[in-house]
């Protein structure tokens, strides 16, 4: 795995910070009382974040049960993205500035849409987008968003005190942890330091 210019290593902390979601009231980072899985995705509408924020949107009381709040980033600008954001059940923050992408090492690269480990996610992506577009049940992106196509998601499991848990810089468009491995990584990350499994 190729790792960004400035990487957020696990085991290092961040800085305490509110976010403002495009809609609802405002986040702590660190949470103080849950883990939190901040994941960064594209732009606004991007059809393979939709596929994939969907399967989270599904198992989004488990995700809650388990002690994890969602917290998504988009480097799109705010008025955009509540369009997008309005049926998601967690927070959905705007970074048109790019300034937490750079902050824990998120990248854009061609690679994202040219490995072919990313083509038949978003072929899947893009048959799912045009039906749904095609029944009123979304708005399509930009034609040129904000940001670029190019980013790369990124994952981090960030505890109460702020430390970074767990982390994963995707390596293509669709490479992120589904919600069994994010379970799984709470799970590990609650249990007390040197205790089975």
């Amino acid at each position: 795995m190729r790792v960004p210019r400035k990487p957020v290593r696990p085991g290092s902390t961040v800085s305490a910070r509110s976010l403002d979601p495009v809609l609802g009231p405002p986040v702590a980072v660190p949470d103080g009382t849950r883990l939190i899985h901040l994941q960064f995705r594209r732009f606004a509408g991007c059809p393979v974040c939709n596929l994939h924020l969907r399967s989270v949107v599904r198992r989004h009381e488990e995700i809650e049960a388990a002690g994890i709040r969602e917290v998504v980033v988009f480097h799109s600008h705010p008025e955009e993205l509540a369009e997008h954001a309005a049926d998601l059940p967690f927070a959905v923050v705007a970074d048109p500035g790019k300034r937490l992408y750079a902050e824990f090492g998120v990248e854009s690269a061609p690679r994202s849409l040219l490995s072919p480990r990313a083509w038949w996610p978003v072929a899947r992506a893009l048959a799912r987008s045009a039906r749904e577009r095609a029944r009123g049940r979304e708005r399509g992106p930009s034609s040129r968003p904000h940001g670029g196509r190019l980013g790369l998601p990124a994952d981090f499991l960030l505890a109460t005190d702020g430390r970074v848990v767990a982390r994963k810089y995707g390596e293509h468009v669709y490479d992120q942890w589904s919600v069994d491995e994010l379970l799984d990584l709470a799970s590990r990350a609650a249990r007390p330091a040197g205790s089975a499994r």
